[in-house]
């Protein structure tokens, strides 16, 4: 499924929208270039989960991961753009990671130790500055339903 998201707005609402339907177990992986999308979806998506719009969502690139608790569970933001190797994943709680919510950036990465079911959404420019597409697959469609913002 692909999504055309015509500004910051609808990429947000998106993210609302998918972490409504999220539970633990989901992993959505986030892939794109620099500046795709990624972190504002992110950003987006585990401030609906902690129910709190204000909320602080610095960039784990430098850290590689964040843990934040939500009224869902821990939710396991990751950025895997440093990351040396699939092997480093087990030093950053990856395992237990995947009992909850999992945020991934630069999915592939990550190698096979990825979630089966994982949420695909890869993100591209769109036609205008601030417009991205994305498309969308890894779940069945009815989990996709009404999700174009």
């Amino acid at each position: 499924m692909q999504i055309r998201l015509d500004d910051q707005l609808a990429t947000e609402t998106l993210a609302a929208l998918i972490a409504d339907r999220c539970g633990p177990g989901d992993c959505l992986a986030l892939s794109g270039g620099l500046g795709a999308g990624k972190s504002t979806f992110s950003r987006a998506f585990l401030r609906h989960l902690a129910q709190d719009p204000q909320m602080e969502v610095p960039s784990p690139s430098f850290a590689l991961v964040q843990p934040y608790e939500t009224p869902k569970g821990t939710v396991h933001h990751y950025d895997l753009w440093r990351l040396n190797g699939p092997d480093a994943l087990h030093e950053l709680a990856w395992d237990e990671a995947c009992e909850g919510i999992m945020l991934v950036e630069w999915p592939e990465r990550a190698e096979d130790l990825l979630p089966e079911g994982a949420l695909h959404l890869t993100f591209s420019p769109g036609n205008t500055e601030d417009s991205r597409l994305v498309e969308l697959t890894g779940w069945p469609a009815d989990r996709l339903t009404g999700l174009n913002p």
